[in-house]
């Protein structure tokens, strides 16, 4: 059984003037340890899939399948398990939290899921910044912390509680060339090493070589889509 599946979805949003379609028949399936990229021109589609690969969203029409589970489906406690337990964001704008510290940024996915002691937490926290080369940055704050360096962090953050899905969306946008290859770089890696489904959105071409598959989205519908290789 695939780890993701988009089942026939579509999504439109009602506006005054008309609906507009973000998505039409989007239909794909991602296994455990793959690297897909979402490429495509600004707007068409590739945030509104990722949230809805997250539940963070839901379709208007069609399925997201996650783990089995289809998320429209599910409660509202079964959905806050799935994005704390099973799912990883890594966003553009980083989002990490001004007042904490790398470490402490790190350690805020599973202080929310209360499942560990604290000295697990400290522990498994310092394990994922090592694993970014970010371990002697842990007392910094994200300010004082290159772009390049944030999104390192942004990327342990993601990765400290173990999901099986880490949805990335546009990850190297803000960093220069050098910076955005090794973010790509570490992408590729935790598909390989934890065997953790990545999906990245992109409109920047220069991920085509690095990942197993790339679906290409025109005006919110599939245009090519390469398969797994």
């Amino acid at each position: 059984m695939a780890l993701l599946e988009a089942r026939s979805v579509a999504k439109i949003y009602q506006t005054q003037s008309a609906p507009v379609a973000a998505l039409q028949d989007i239909s794909f399936a991602v296994d455990a340890g793959s690297f897909v990229a979402l490429i495509g021109r600004s707007g068409c589609g590739k945030s509104t899939l990722l949230n809805l690969c997250g539940a963070m969203d839901f379709p208007s029409s069609g399925e997201i399948v996650i783990d089995g589970q289809v998320t429209h489906r599910l409660t509202d406690a079964a959905l806050t398990r799935i994005r704390r337990e099973k799912v990883g964001f890594i966003f553009q704008s980083f989002q990490l939290l001004p007042t904490l510290t790398a470490a402490e940024n790190v350690e805020l996915p599973l202080l929310l899921r209360r499942a560990r002691p604290a000295q697990d937490v400290r522990k498994a926290a310092l394990d994922r910044l090592r694993w970014v080369d970010m371990e002697t940055y842990a007392d910094r704050l994200p300010h004082q912390l290159s772009g390049g360096q944030q999104q390192r962090l942004a990327i342990a953050r993601a990765l400290v509680h173990d999901p099986r899905l880490l949805l990335a969306d546009e990850p190297t946008g803000n960093l220069d060339t050098a910076t955005g290859d090794m973010v790509l770089d570490l992408l590729r890696r935790s598909a390989r090493e934890f065997g953790v489904a990545v999906i990245l959105a992109t409109h920047s071409s220069e991920s085509i070589g690095l990942v197993d598959r790339v679906i290409a989205l025109r005006d919110g519908r599939i245009e090519k889509d390469t398969g797994p290789r």
